[in-house]
């Protein structure tokens, strides 16, 4: 069977083992390999770090095919499918800030870190008048109302089989905001689907939003793939190696004198 994989990095930062020791992983299980730069947070990527990533995956030797999908490009694909959503009743917009949410969800009454449907349950005239106000918002999917129409669904996890898709353990997901027209969960089932992907080969920190992901699926219309999860590489810590933490970037250690070889035999071993 022909696996069709990507490798799917966003520009917003210089790739660092984990980055690497993921796309080994796609790299050693697909025929087929694209590469996409999922970029919709427009923000905080910058053009350096496009060219970066393709400069240090060509040292590595891992090659893709076919042409780099770049997300940013494609705003008006994710609009459509986006409205597709709003035409059945599925969306909703959200007025609260992060900082609301916090404290609703550490109130008395809220038992789980979910949002916590505050905004579900304002009346069309309230809405509207938020809106006219020009408060700000997202949209956010209405997860009950979604799976009823879905049904009940699955996906294949490698090394578990079939699994029973609960959407609800992420609760009524964001899926776009006034600053970035689409979310990380519209775009990566849309392009999926698009790119004919037929295996999602990603970090185990992913696997939660495959319930999500088999959701929105059903709701467009679309296949959904196979998929295998596997586990992080982590520093001495214990904690998943990050940009945020400033894990050594590859470029770092290929100055340092460090072989693409040595990298790539060490994850062998893993």
């Amino acid at each position: 069977m022909s696996i069709l994989s990507r490798f799917a990095p966003s520009p917003t930062g210089y790739l660092h083992l984990g980055h690497a020791y993921s796309a080994w992983q796609v790299f050693r299980r697909a025929n087929i390999l694209r590469l996409r730069l999922e970029d919709i947070d427009t923000t905080r990527c910058r053009p350096e770090f496009y060219a970066a990533i393709q400069e240090d995956l060509t040292w590595l030797g891992l090659a893709w095919q076919g042409e780099i999908r770049v997300q940013s490009q494609h705003f008006p694909e994710y609009a459509t499918a986006l409205a597709h959503l709003r035409e059945r009743g599925l969306l909703y917009p959200c007025f609260c800030s992060r900082a609301d949410i916090a404290r609703a969800i550490t109130a008395p009454h809220g038992a789980e870190a979910l949002y916590p449907g505050t905004c579900r349950h304002l009346s069309a005239a309230e809405r509207a008048e938020k809106i006219a106000s020009g408060a700000p918002y997202a949209l956010r999917l209405n997860v009950k109302t979604a799976s009823a129409q879905a049904g009940p669904l699955k996906f294949h996890e490698d090394q578990k089989g079939w699994i029973t898709a609960e959407p609800e353990r992420l609760g009524d997901v964001v899926l776009a905001r006034r600053e970035i027209p689409a979310s990380y969960h519209l775009c990566v089932v849309h392009d999926d689907a698009l790119q004919n992907i037929t295996h999602i080969i990603r970090g185990e920190d992913l696997f939660e939003a495959t319930h999500i992901h088999a959701l929105l699926q059903a709701l467009l219309g679309l296949p959904t793939p196979a998929y295998a999860h596997h586990k992080l590489l982590t520093g001495p810590d214990g904690k998943r190696l990050a940009k945020r933490d400033h894990a050594a970037t590859l470029r770092e250690m290929r100055a340092a004198g460090t072989t693409a070889a040595s990298i790539l035999n060490n994850f062998e071993g893993a």
